[in-house]
């Protein structure tokens, strides 16, 4: 009879464990092995990302795409673009599921959670979008026409405007979270100072 010493262990020891561990271990094992898989698609091109664009490209070869054209998104200033990612990523975070078992719990959690809504918000940005940043394009170009420029397009003060203006958005959303975590901190100093009490 042969024995194959290290499986045999193995085996020994899984029989004498707790079933309950014995499932949470092959879950773990079972979310590694999707993490690993889902990690291995993106490095090879075929992410969530390239999913998005082959099916895109796909309707658009059957007739089914949308009205915006690939040379009437370009013509769209990034920052346009940009701004239009940052406010899909705040709409998608706010849909995503409160899940401690996806994410995982805390501000790894959360920091997750984010990450997930950003790649998001940038792939939807990237295809077109929902149409805000054409919009604010447009409604700044006929504002330019408007007041009386002859060749209305953007400029780099426009540009600058834009930016500006993402980047207040983004100060305004983190004065609020950090404001939130501070109110949090100063809940969790009084509680410790009142149990040392």
């Amino acid at each position: 009879m042969a024995i194959s010493p290290p499986s045999d262990l193995v085996l020994d020891v899984v029989k004498a464990a707790n079933p309950a561990d014995v499932e949470v271990a092959q879950a773990k094992l079972a979310a590694n092995r999707a993490a690993f898989a889902a990690t291995s698609l993106a490095e090879n091109g075929n992410g969530f990302g390239a999913t998005v664009d082959a099916l895109n490209s796909a309707a658009t070869q059957a007739g089914l795409g949308n009205a915006n054209t690939h040379a009437a998104q370009t013509k769209v200033p990034q920052a346009y673009r940009k701004f239009e990612a940052m406010v899909l990523q705040n709409f998608v975070k706010n849909m995503l599921p409160n899940s401690e078992t996806l994410y995982g719990k805390g501000s790894a959690g959360e920091i997750w959670k984010g990450m997930m809504a950003e790649q998001l918000g940038n792939t939807l940005a990237k295809d077109g979008g929902v149409g805000i940043a054409e919009k604010m394009y447009k409604e700044q170009v006929d504002k330019m026409r408007n007041s009386g420029v002859v060749n209305a397009t953007t400029d780099e003060n426009d540009k600058k405007m834009a930016l500006s203006a993402i980047t207040d958005f983004q100060r305004k959303t983190l004065a609020a979270t950090d404001a939130s975590d501070g109110d949090r901190s100063i809940t969790n100093h009084n509680t410790l100072t009142s149990q040392k009490a």
